[in-house]
């Protein structure tokens, strides 16, 4: 009888078409979530000229922000003796920081159409991408082993 104590359980590499299709379903939904926040907050008083409020400048970040947050997702679970944790705190303190050149907006000139309303929508924007962006990275990218 084989001693199957001793046999360590094999961990599965996901293919890049799981990985791609992953993104890519992070990216629609929080598109069309962005898409929801973006109308409240034009309701609630942020500028129709406010240019981050329109789908051509959230998707495209969305799409970047994904893209390298899934990246960097597979670097930590390749290299991570224990990715699980490290993602638990590498997470929020890359949205954290994501958060600074939104804040930006509240005290500079550069976009003179900036307003509390816009600025809060925005922050709630990478709260969502990052929420959904962490749910299907764990569903196709499971965090709990090392690939080492």
């Amino acid at each position: 009888m084989p001693d199957l104590t001793t046999t360590a359980p094999a961990v599965r590499r996901p293919g890049r078409l799981v990985i791609i299709g992953g993104v890519l379903a992070a990216i629609v939904a929080s598109s069309i979530i962005e898409a929801a926040v973006a109308a409240i907050a034009r309701g609630a008083g942020a500028s129709d000229d406010f240019m981050p409020l329109h789908a051509s400048a959230f998707v495209f970040f969305t799409v970047l922000g994904l893209s390298f947050g899934a990246i960097g997702w597979i670097i930590v679970r390749r290299r991570s003796g224990d990715p699980e944790s490290l993602l638990r705190k590498l997470v929020p303190a890359v949205l954290a920081i994501s958060f600074i050149p939104d804040l930006a907006l509240l005290v500079s000139d550069y976009s003179p159409h900036a307003n509390a309303v816009g600025v809060v929508a925005l922050l709630v924007m990478h709260v969502v991408v990052a929420a959904v962006g962490v749910f299907a990275f764990h569903k196709v990218l499971p965090p709990g082993t090392s690939e080492k």
